[in-house]
């Protein structure tokens, strides 16, 4: 397993707290005014709000602030959020969003810059050094992991390799031919990695790699053990999203793998309660929110996360660290690193003419990847509709499901009626994978 080796960390990673707290409200002065001054849906919501970037005299101040939603980057959809003009907008990254239209952010070079030395920064803290080798095995593309974990670890000085996701026989022989220290990748795939290895007859305990990197969904500390069981490996958990920044705004230390570190030179947590929005003290489980402190092409101001956390005190680095995400404060599913809304699927589902707006989405686990299920109903009209016509149908869905959201279903079309009517609010969602 992990061998230590000397490291020079950052000032900032072993400085004070009041130097800390020094740096994030000098930076959130300028965050907030940039934002205010060049932003005009900011502007609008900070005057509803009655409150003025001048108004923050200390930290705690931002509450005073209005929060960001993922409602605010889809009324401003696509560049509306944008605070420098587009032309100094270098790279455009997307999510999907709850509508058919993804959650859009943009990066000045500066940005990029940023992005890389933090996500440097995360490889380093676990374990990474110059010269290693390492494997991305996270999408590339307008989401945010494989670039980000790219544009990192050339940072850092390593030598990437750039395979993305998929092919996982193929990812497998990479691994044994190229000899990678490090791989960057879903936990979930990981171990789905681990299992074509035990299918070709491999030891995957037995590769060169010596740290796994693992984000864009939720995982347990059960998995963490299982991917350190079976491949041999220190696996550290590095969190992030796009609206934030991407991969990188906190990742864990291999020296204790206590929960990620939140680079707060760069980023302001907070926790609130999601239903009063009230801030919560250090320690107390709620809603995670994010002020950026450097960004120049979209700063966001108290952007709600969703997820479900705590803020931990530090121990590896001067900085607090976050501790595992336990659920979301919204309806939104994680399958397979994508973000899927159930409103999404509806959409999907309204634009069949056979199909009645009643369905059922059942996620359930096979192994260690997630999958997900769709079963929705005729409409009355096409009861009558014979086996083919129906299989037609399920395969439009689906196809239609990959294209805009980006994740692989499996569709079963019931007679009208089918569907189970639930009284008040539609139950949607049955979650059946282990928690």
């Amino acid at each position: 397993m992990y061998i230590s080796r000397p490291q020079k960390l950052d000032p900032i990673e072993i400085a004070s707290r009041d130097e800390i707290a020094a740096l994030q409200l000098a930076r959130m002065r300028t965050s907030l005014a940039h934002a205010y001054e060049h932003v005009q849906h900011y502007r609008a919501k900070f005057d509803a709000a009655g409150v003025h970037p001048e108004d923050l005299k200390e930290l705690s101040d931002v509450t005073k602030f209005p929060f960001t939603t993922k409602a605010d980057l889809r009324e401003t959809y696509p560049f509306g959020m944008f605070a420098v003009p587009r032309e100094q907008v270098v790279r455009i990254h997307a999510s999907s969003g709850t509508t058919g239209k993804p959650t859009v952010v943009g990066y000045t070079q500066r940005d990029i810059d940023t992005w890389a030395d933090l996500v440097a920064r995360s490889i380093r803290a676990a374990g990474g050094r110059p010269g290693d080798k390492v494997h991305v095995s996270y999408g590339y593309g307008l989401f945010t992991g494989g670039l980000g974990a790219h544009y990192g670890a050339e940072r850092l000085g390593c030598t990437v390799i750039p395979f993305g996701g998929g092919q996982t026989e193929r990812q497998v022989q990479l691994i044994v031919d190229f000899k990678p220290d490090i791989i960057m990748v879903t936990p979930s795939y990981m171990l789905a990695i681990a299992d074509e290895f035990d299918r070709q007859g491999l030891d995957p305990a037995q590769t060169s790699l010596k740290i796994g990197i693992h984000g864009a969904e939720p995982w347990t500390d059960a998995m963490r053990g299982e991917i350190e069981r079976r491949i041999n490996i220190e696996a550290v958990d590095i969190y992030g999203l796009s609206e934030v920044m991407g991969p990188g705004v906190a990742s864990e230390c291999v020296e204790s793998k206590d929960g990620p570190v939140i680079w707060e030179d760069h980023f302001y947590p907070e926790i609130i309660d999601p239903a009063t929005g009230q801030v919560l003290p250090d320690g107390e489980l709620g809603e995670l929110v994010f002020t950026s402190l450097t960004k120049e092409a979209l700063p966001i101001i108290r952007y709600r996360t969703r997820d479900l956390t705590r803020l931990l005190p530090p121990t590896s680095r001067s900085m607090r660290r976050m501790g595992k995400i336990t659920g979301r404060s919204d309806d939104m599913l994680i399958i397979r690193g994508v973000n899927v809304f159930p409103s999404q699927i509806e959409e999907m589902v309204l634009k069949q003419p056979c199909l009645s707006p009643h369905y059922m989405l059942e996620v359930s686990r096979r192994g260690h990847l997630d999958e997900l299920a769709v079963a929705v109903e005729l409409k009355s009209g096409f009861a009558a509709a014979s086996e083919a016509e129906r299989e037609q149908c399920a395969h439009d869905l689906q196809h239609h499901i990959k294209s805009y959201i980006g994740v692989s279903t499996h569709v079963t079309i019931a007679a009208p009626g089918a569907i189970e009517r639930s009284v008040g609010k539609a139950r949607r969602v049955i979650d059946k994978r282990p928690k």
